[in-house]
């Protein structure tokens, strides 16, 4: 009988750190209700005409993530990456020989939502933003080196660098936080939308939905873009949960760890001069570079 009773108050125990660790404190439910309004903002300008011309870079650089994912996979199964092109009407296209089919072709919709979900996380505290956005910079060198004859692929990345770059800079990187919040909602929503598009709107036979399809020869390509759809959705809510449990640290908590890692120059010390002469810096590095190719 002791056994059962240690055996229930350890059951008990459990489920109300379960209930603890899912419960948002003020600052989260915050993250929540603008991770929300995002979610709606996005799916409003996504398919009004004009508006979307709001989000047009940010659309560009999901669709990049698509292609990074199908590379990034590409290279781990022995293929050969021969470049990535992004092209104005938003679409994408990774060039590679070799690799597993039945790996590189889901690659781009479920690596999408995985980013998403990672970015999703990360933005729910300033210190795992600015961590993000060290990966983020790494994803945009590789991207650079496959897509390097791409100019718009170029101007996009040299553009969401200089966001992120400005960001930092504001709020002691909490202006940071909610941008990568916003990436990682967008990311993850792409795949939703996207493959909506490709299974149902779309006539033509031409997406990754269809040529998995063509490959496993199972399940018509709708099945599969229901399939990505809904693993998407799960990706997503892993994001918020992830966020919930890890970073519980208030926004003055935040403000005052963020200050200690990776600390953003205080105005008193010359900040304010500071910021345009990086964004100058960095400018030049990428205008030079641009002209070296």
């Amino acid at each position: 009988m002791p056994a059962i009773n240690e055996s229930l108050d350890s059951r008990y125990i459990f489920a109300r750190d379960v209930t603890t660790s899912l419960t948002p404190t003020e600052t989260q439910k915050v993250t929540l209700i603008v991770a929300g309004c995002y979610v709606i903002a996005i799916a409003i300008l996504w398919h009004v005409p004009y508006l979307k011309l709001l989000i047009y870079p940010f659309r560009l650089l999901t669709v990049g993530f698509h292609e990074m994912s199908h590379a990034i996979m590409g290279v781990l199964t022995c293929a050969t990456i021969h470049s990535i092109k992004l092209d104005p009407d938003e679409g994408g296209v990774t060039s590679m020989s070799g690799g597993i089919p039945w790996i590189t072709l889901p690659a781009g919709y479920l690596g999408s939502s995985f980013i998403g979900a990672c970015l999703i996380a990360c933005g729910f505290n300033t210190d795992a933003s600015k961590v993000a956005s060290l990966v983020l910079a790494v994803f945009f060198i590789f991207t650079l080196w496959w897509a390097r004859a791409n100019m718009l692929t170029w101007i996009l990345i040299g553009f969401m660098s200089g966001l992120i770059v400005l960001f930092w800079f504001v709020g002691q990187g909490e202006a940071l936080r909610y941008f990568v919040l916003f990436i990682g909602v967008m990311s993850c929503l792409y795949v939703v939308w996207d493959v909506i598009d490709d299974t149902v709107l779309r006539k033509e036979n031409a997406s990754d939905a269809s040529a998995f399809a063509h490959v496993c020869g199972c399940c018509p390509s709708q099945v599969w873009g229901f399939i990505w759809t809904i693993i998407a959705g799960i990706f997503f809510a892993a994001g918020i949960i992830v966020g919930l449990v890890a970073f519980k640290q208030s926004a003055a908590e935040q403000k005052a760890d963020a200050s200690h890692f990776l600390p953003v120059p205080h105005a008193s010390s010359g900040a304010s001069s500071l910021v345009p002469s990086l964004i100058s810096i960095a400018g030049a590095v990428f205008a030079s570079i641009l002209l070296g190719f």
